[in-house]
């Protein structure tokens, strides 16, 4: 049985797969758009979202404190088992009941942070490689609501930075990334 979030994780899932299998190497040290965070920065902290997502989809307590180098062995083929595993959890009926005891927030919201990071880092690390990424449309336009909800509290925790104006006309996942205080147009200097 599906939910709305694993059915929306399941649409969000292949393009930031697709852009993390195509980071080489020598592109780990590259700058993102998220501030202070280099691709193998942000590869980690995507990887331990993902991995940390799937025990809050069972409502069993995480840990942010710890940060593991993901970035070993074949770890692009990790993270697509990840991902997998993290939709799975995600499939369940009772992720979506409820309070989240780690979070202190509604089940469905939760998994819609998930579904929000799996959606703009994998712009992030397309951007900083040269990668195209054209997420899934029926998530860009999930999320706006989500993350007008969230953005006050995120900016306060350091999490978006302040919000990048955009026309109403851009597309979707433009105005998406304007809430979390990236700019659309950003692109890597060397």
């Amino acid at each position: 049985m599906a939910t709305e979030t694993s059915d929306l994780l399941t649409a969000a899932a292949p393009p930031t797969v697709a852009v993390v299998r195509g980071i080489a190497d020598d592109q780990l040290h590259l700058s993102t758009p998220c501030r202070d965070y280099s691709v193998r920065d942000l590869l980690n902290h995507l990887f331990q979202v993902v991995v940390n997502f799937q025990d809050l989809a069972v409502k069993r307590a995480v840990t942010w404190a710890e940060k593991p180098d993901h970035l070993t062995d074949d770890w692009r083929s990790r993270f697509e088992v990840e991902v997998d595993r993290l939709i799975v959890a995600w499939t369940d009926p009772a992720s979506s009941e409820g309070v989240s005891p780690g979070m202190g927030m509604p089940q469905t919201t939760v998994g819609g942070m998930v579904l929000l990071d799996l959606t703009v880092h994998g712009w992030d690390l397309a951007v900083a490689t040269g990668q195209p990424y054209a997420p899934a449309p029926n998530a860009t336009a999930a999320l706006q609501q989500l993350t007008e909800q969230l953005a006050p509290t995120a900016r306060q925790m350091g999490a978006f930075a302040d919000p990048v104006p955009t026309d109403p006309t851009v597309p979707e996942l433009d105005r998406l990334l304007g809430l979390t205080g990236r700019d659309p147009r950003w692109s890597a200097v060397d």
